[in-house]
């Protein structure tokens, strides 16, 4: 019988060929090289911590022959089980379940539930990818939003176009299955190598690619979509159980079972739910500015004599503080760092400006951006006014009204060097940036209760101390930063439904319940399952 080990922490130096991953494996092993059979890097991450002395670290599943012997293996390196079983299928007859939403949540439910037998129907407001990059570029290009066809709303949901990392915080077994699933529709386009990629990113131009390979799996097994379909309410029974839902111009759906996951701008159906008493609550999110750096400044950082190796992508980096304001301590972090990147506007509504960040797979722009944020307690919306289910919304809503109000309109965003910023000073001039529709140099402390300016000032200080060159110049900050999370979480059961709406299951990041693609992925899996197990 083959056996397979998983081997820890195998370093490699930049100036060492991979040849050596296969002789350090057998070193761990204690065996000799003859005896290692096919070997697969598991994960590669980079080890950037003593600049000039940069290395890889590699996990490595290897096999060994039959007939070699193991004395007791070192701490660190187990044996790998085989692959578990399938799942069993679903036996129940049922109407098909709907999926409110084509972003990764709604996506992996219905992948989950097909690897059950059970064909759902999926909704989108949007369309499909293709048509979709088309208004995707037109809004880059002269600020002319579609507001059922953007950065959020379409195909792959919000994720599509906005990075493609897959790096997460969960520990959760199924995000192996979220990154391997990208891995095996994007086969064609080399996304093979995300499975070891210490911090997966496919990328804004090859991710639309992969998820277009999933919606034709699903379509080629017998699941439903249907685009530019919005959906305005939901059908209930006499008992106030979910049947379907109403779609705007007046179709129906029905169905026993609907999964709710609408994105984290989904805020027709927020509304909806506060109207109706089903369950809505504001949650804690956090705001700011995009900050933007030269890449080569970000590469020399973080890298030191080493940057611009070959065998060095563009550099990332990931900051946190924890300065305590007005007798509160707030968690201040870059967010959605995206080297090689550009910011790009992500409204979906008329006359509110916001922005994020996204690389294509090369991560070849000259700029770095990241979100530089402050947490947002619900506390903080009732201050200025705000109540009720919809109060962190309606908070967003008015610091992006107010953006869209300082860049002059047409997506022109308001903007400021970051040592001007931290003076208190006007910028008389702006460096270059990559974003598109233009910049407009406006004070940004204008914008945002003083809590927000006092937060980042402290943690941008902060910074400098841990990345050397960070506080430069060339630092730009561009508004707003506004969705790094839903405002409003949907209510839900251990069942995995509605507390108020029996039968409608809220998931994914705009229900409050995932940050980002992995999380709503897995979400979604989850989701699926535990209808797949109702129905078992």
């Amino acid at each position: 019988m083959t056996v397979r080990y998983r081997i820890p922490n195998i370093p490699l130096w930049l100036d060492e060929p991979d040849d050596r991953i296969r002789t350090r494996a057998a070193e761990a092993l204690g065996v000799s090289q003859s005896k290692l059979g096919e070997l697969v890097v598991v994960r590669r991450s980079l080890d950037a911590r003593k600049k000039g002395h940069i290395r890889h670290l590699l996990v490595v599943d290897v096999q060994l022959a039959e007939d070699t012997k193991v004395g007791p293996l070192p701490p660190g390196i187990i044996e790998v089980a085989d692959d578990p079983m399938p799942l069993p299928p679903v036996t129940r007859s049922h109407q098909r379940p709907l999926i409110v939403g084509a972003g990764p949540a709604g996506l992996f439910a219905a992948l989950g539930l097909l690897e059950r037998g059970v064909r759902s129907i999926l909704i989108d407001r949007g369309k499909e990818v293709v048509p979709r990059r088309k208004d995707v570029a037109q809004l880059m290009r002269d600020g002319s939003l579609q507001t059922e066809s953007n950065m959020n709303f379409g195909e792959g949901g919000a994720g599509a176009y906005t990075d493609g990392k897959l790096s997460t915080r969960i520990g959760h077994p199924a995000v192996r299955k979220v990154v391997e699933t990208f891995a095996r529709y994007g086969e064609a386009y080399g996304l093979s190598r995300i499975l070891s990629e210490g911090k997966p990113h496919v990328g804004s131009d090859l991710l639309p690619c992969a998820v277009e390979g999933l919606r034709r799996h699903l379509l080629a097994q017998g699941c439903e979509i249907h685009w530019d379909s919005r959906v305005e309410d939901l059908l209930l029974d006499s008992q106030g159980h979910c049947r379907g839902v109403a779609l705007a111009g007046g179709a129906t759906l029905e169905s026993d079972r609907v999964i709710l996951a609408p994105g984290n701008s989904g805020r027709e159906l927020f509304e909806l739910f506060a109207l109706r008493g089903w369950g809505a609550a504001p949650k804690p999110f956090a705001v700011g500015f995009r900050v933007e750096h030269p890449q080569a400044l970000i590469d020399e950082i973080q890298y030191g004599p080493q940057a611009g190796h070959p065998k060095l992508s563009a550099a990332d980096y990931k900051l946190a503080e924890n300065p305590k304001i007005e007798g509160t301590v707030r968690g201040v972090f870059s967010f959605c760092m995206c080297p090689g990147g550009i910011v790009v506007p992500t409204p979906t509504e008329p006359e509110m400006q916001c922005t994020n960040g996204m690389s294509n797979s090369h991560r070849s722009s000259r700029w770095a951006n990241a979100g530089l944020v402050v947490s947002v307690q619900v506390d903080d919306y009732a201050r200025e006014g705000f109540a009720g289910p919809l109060a962190g919304l309606e908070w967003q809503r008015k610091w992006e009204r107010e953006a869209y109000r300082l860049g002059g309109g047409g997506y022109v965003a308001p903007a400021m060097r970051l040592g001007d910023y931290l003076k208190g000073v006007a910028s008389r001039d702006l460096p270059a940036s990559s974003y598109r529709p233009g910049l407009k140099a406006v004070d940004l402390r204008s914008l945002f209760p003083p809590f927000i300016h006092q937060g980042l000032s402290e943690a941008v200080r902060g910074f400098e101390r841990k990345m050397r060159g960070f506080l430069t110049e060339e630092a730009l900050l561009v508004g707003i930063e506004s969705r790094t999370s839903s405002p409003v979480r949907l209510s839900r059961a251990d069942n995995l439904q509605s507390t108020a709406v029996p039968g409608l299951y809220p998931c994914g990041e705009g229900a409050g319940y995932a940050g980002g693609i992995v999380s709503s992925g897995v979400d979604g899996l989850k989701v699926a399952e535990t209808i797949a197990g109702e129905l078992s």
